[in-house]
């Protein structure tokens, strides 16, 4: 149901957000796209204009008043002004510190661009692990660990982009004296593999967009055979988290169209680390 305009608007970023994370099932399509959009792309909203959102999220411009409407607000830019108020009081943002960097080493040769370079892929891991801070609580860490610690077997499931991480589980886990299965085989035999998995073992799922097939194949499979399931995704809109179980969102920032594993690998390591320690309280 539409809220009244102007009524009963979140005031404030993060109640916002929690507001289109609850309502996400019942808004439609048009909608929930913009929503997940505006979730995953916070600083693009504060900053953007709504030609530019709009072109981004998918959808027309009038679609964004609408949702600016079905959460209480006037209109669009009444909305944007909460995402705006999210970053007021930050300090001058990477981008801009990047931004600067570039105008100064233009054309002092490729030295200077290397310096660049590297000062960005910097400064795109420091945003990604404060943005980790913000979303990841030690609560859902601790309730995720005490899943995992009381598996058989825990079944690490990743391809791609995502695959590392698994790969560095595997061998932390390794090293820990868990069990785990890495899901990834070169024979093509996972599906049989997973087969294996039942209620007493637990996996662990990570895929950010544009997800891996195979990826949610798998983390579907493990969920009909009652496998407990963690979940590290970058949306509450992704099509990964599970009905039940534990979930992550991590954003990765954005640098010259590539993105690190930075968040991801410290939440990755957190969680290994935790898990052995809670076995250690069993």
């Amino acid at each position: 149901m539409q809220m009244e305009e102007g009524r009963d608007a979140p005031a404030h970023f993060w109640s916002l957000r929690e507001e289109m994370v609850r309502r996400r099932d019942d808004l439609p399509k048009r909608l929930a796209q913009v929503a997940a959009y505006a979730i995953a792309n916070p600083d693009d909203v504060a900053f953007g204009t709504a030609a530019s959102i709009a072109d981004k999220a998918s959808v027309q411009p009038s679609t964004l008043v609408r949702f600016a409407q079905a959460f209480g607000y006037h209109g669009f830019s009444q909305l944007q002004e909460v995402f705006r108020d999210r970053l007021r009081d930050r300090p001058q943002s990477y981008s801009a510190r990047l931004d600067a960097l570039r105008a100064h080493s233009a054309g002092d040769g490729a030295e200077s661009e290397t310096a660049a370079l590297f000062a960005g892929f910097c400064d795109a891991a420091e945003r990604s692990v404060q943005t980790l801070r913000e979303r990841v609580s030690p609560g859902d860490i601790d309730a995720a660990a005490a899943l995992l610690a009381r598996a058989e077997t825990i079944y690490l499931i990743a391809q791609r982009r995502s695959f590392p991480i698994s790969t560095y589980m595997s061998y932390a886990f390794g090293k820990l004296g868990i069990r785990t299965v890495l899901v990834g085989s070169a024979q093509g035999t996972d599906e049989e593999t997973l087969a294996f998995a039942g209620p007493r073992d637990a996996a662990i799922a990570v895929s950010f967009t544009p997800y891996a097939s195979s990826t949610l194949a798998f983390a579907r499979q493990v969920a009909d055979q009652d496998v407990p399931l963690v979940v590290i995704t970058d949306s509450p809109f992704s099509p990964l988290i599970p009905r039940g179980g534990v979930w992550f969102e991590v954003v990765e920032a954005d640098f010259e169209g590539f993105r690190s594993l930075s968040a991801t690998m410290a939440l990755a390591m957190t969680l290994t680390v935790a898990v052995a320690e809670a076995r250690g309280d069993l």
